[in-house]
């Protein structure tokens, strides 16, 4: 009964959101395409913009350009650079407080997914002033317009420039969730490959398989459409082509065009046909460890795919075709089992562990308990995971 309430939830919803206006962002791309921006800000006449970000960036230099061409043109800019991994609330707070006492009018995120978050969870704070993060977890719960927003990833991951969601933590009770509403599209995304040229390899891996996770799941869950299922193909293969290269041969742009490509058709993938078990069960270990969220997606999505069993075996066999393996003599199966195991082959040519290091095993039965809770009855997976599954999977990834 359970499993008919959460299809039947699915499919309502799906068949709501045909109804609903999914924008794209403004797409601005190519190297150097970051100066392009503030010709766009001049045109509307802001002032002033917040711009979000983090130490790492700002330490590393690349906002210099960007602010003195703002300068340039006389418009004011507020850095935040308190952003940390896993957004908290407080960080949240922290800089709607900045943005409001120096009347700001438009927000920059700079960065990687955390940036991109936190900025997005500004301008829902601001939009709608009286309600908390927590009151906006889940889904439309904003319906109001946000500042305007233009989004500038610095790695090749998490697909955020593209999506509706942002993922914020909590510290005091160590959840991890989204808020999901389609006001918090980004405006503008800008893919200047040129911001990730110096991205370390391990960060490039784990981002890219972020985009990968996100291309599968949305790929294989219940809730595609014939668009997103062209863009999670695009992304998978594109992957496939660039990821490696990116990892080992950092300063070919064309590797990190493509991967930046990758992650943002992952991310228009994923905004409307939704994730999976992958993430819920990531999400957990994110909030209980602050475990950086790519990582954890490379590591448990052979994992999870395994466990679909012969739910996947078709659309796993069709990527499998799409990246090469397209031998006439085995069957759909081994194709399905073939393709992860190109997954595993990815993870290790590029020294992605196979387990988790930092689970203890007295928080299993509520990151379960949690896990199960995000992904049911939300995403549409391909087979709804009960709790011993889920169970499983957690002391499979568990070293």
């Amino acid at each position: 009964m359970y499993t008919l309430y959460c299809r039947m939830y699915q499919r309502i919803l799906k068949f709501i959101s045909s109804f609903l206006t999914w924008r794209q962002p403004h797409l601005i791309e190519g190297d150097n395409c970051l100066y392009e921006i503030v010709p766009l800000l001049k045109d509307k006449k802001f002032r002033c913009v917040f711009i979000v970000s983090d130490k790492g960036i700002t330490t590393l230099g690349l906002l210099a350009p960007l602010c003195e061409s703002l300068k340039n043109e006389n418009i004011h800019y507020i850095i935040y650079d308190d952003v940390i991994p896993n957004p908290t609330i407080e960080t949240i707070e922290n800089a709607v407080k900045m943005y409001r006492d120096h009347h700001c009018e438009a927000i920059i995120a700079f960065g990687g997914g955390s940036p991109i978050d936190c900025a997005k969870a500004v301008g829902a704070r601001i939009a709608k002033p009286q309600k908390t993060i927590q009151q906006m977890k889940g889904q439309l719960k904003i319906r109001k317009e946000t500042p305007f927003l233009v989004s500038v990833p610095t790695t090749a991951g998490t697909g955020s420039e593209a999506t509706l969601a942002a993922v914020v933590s909590n510290r005091d009770t160590q959840e991890k969730y989204a808020i999901n509403d389609h006001t918090l599209i980004p405006d503008v995304a800008v893919l200047d490959p040129v911001l990730t040229i110096n991205l370390p390899p391990d960060i490039t891996a784990a981002t890219g398989m972020d985009a990968l996770t996100h291309a599968v799941e949305a790929f294989i869950g219940k809730g595609n459409t014939n668009e997103t299922t062209e863009y999670s193909r695009d992304a998978v293969q594109l992957i496939f082509e660039n990821l490696y290269e990116a990892y080992s041969n950092g300063s070919n742009l064309v590797a990190r065009q493509n991967m930046q490509k990758a992650s943002y058709l992952a991310g228009l993938a994923f905004t409307r046909a939704y994730v999976g078990n992958v993430h819920a069960i990531a999400h957990q270990l994110g909030g209980f460890y602050s475990y950086p969220h790519g990582l954890a997606n490379a590591i448990i999505l052979p994992h999870v795919l395994e466990k679909y069993g012969e739910s996947v075996h078709k659309s796993l066999a069709e990527l499998a075709e799409l990246i090469g393996i397209k031998q006439s003599y085995i069957t759909t199966e081994e194709k399905a089992a073939a393709f992860i195991e190109e997954i595993k082959k990815l993870n290790t040519m590029m020294e992605i562990p196979s387990q988790v290091n930092c689970i203890v095993e007295s928080d299993i039965p509520l990151m379960v308990k949690r896990a199960l809770q995000e992904a049911n009855p939300l995403y549409p997976v391909p087979q709804i995971f009960t709790r011993k599954d889920m169970t499983e999977l957690y002391y499979q990834i568990k070293e």
